[in-house]
């Protein structure tokens, strides 16, 4: 049989277990504040910001967006969480990428999930040349500083190349199926399932030679909060 722990070891702080402070008064029925740090309600006014500043009316960018009157005004209004689908048609009606809708939102640590076959289609520089693009989550304003935009992108035989995409950045490519010659500044790389190319987004880069169709590829795409979207890969 074990021996009951002694008093003093029972009172030895537990290794590696965080320190808690609690506060002198707990109200379990106090409500959080209706405030920015609220993600709908930061998306409202950012929303409302936007569309002002650009001297769009209400009416207008329901009909720009696809949406409601009603769906705007709950929107702007914090009343209503937007979804992913909803998000890109305002950012799309907005011309600003998702995470400037998200600016205005707070929090150290978010987790986005998008189920398989969910993600949004997007259009990018590349959409023009044949590339499919699905948006696989975002996230807004973060304490690491830096925005990420995962999309998976499809190219077929519908598809064309295109070299000369260049941004601010970083970006990852993980290519799931097909193969294709990517080229990057004055190297090419042939990319076949399973492998990767990570690179400096600044330099001209892009599709040469589309070798074995369908091809499909994830692409994350990183970058400063200070700068804007990407818009492209």
């Amino acid at each position: 049989m074990s021996k009951s722990p002694t008093k003093a070891a029972a009172d030895e702080p537990v290794v590696g277990a965080p320190e808690v402070t609690l506060p002198l008064k707990q109200d379990p029925h106090s409500l959080r504040d209706n405030t920015e740090r609220k993600l709908e309600v930061a998306i409202g006014r950012e929303v409302r910001a936007i569309r002002r500043q650009l001297g769009i009316t209400v009416a207008e960018m329901a009909e720009s967006s696809g949406l409601s009157v009603g769906m705007l005004s709950k929107i702007e209004n914090g009343m209503t969480s937007p979804s992913l689908t909803t998000l890109q048609s305002l950012s799309n009606a907005l011309g600003v990428p998702i995470s400037q809708l998200l600016a205005r939102y707070e929090q150290e640590r978010m987790a986005v999930q998008v189920k398989s076959g969910a993600g949004v289609s997007a259009e990018r520089r590349g959409t023009r040349a044949g590339h499919q693009y699905q948006l696989l989550g975002y996230l807004g304003a973060n304490s690491s500083g830096v925005i990420g935009e995962p999309y998976m992108i499809t190219l077929t035989d519908e598809s064309d190349v295109f070299e000369t995409f260049q941004h601010d950045g970083i970006e990852f490519l993980y290519f799931l199926e097909g193969s294709v010659e990517y080229r990057h500044a004055d190297k090419v790389f042939i990319m076949e399932p399973g492998d990767s190319l990570f690179f400096d987004a600044d330099a001209p880069h892009g599709p040469t030679k589309l070798i074995d169709l369908p091809a499909k590829y994830v692409c994350i795409i990183a970058y400063p909060t200070s700068k804007t979207s990407a818009v492209e890969s």
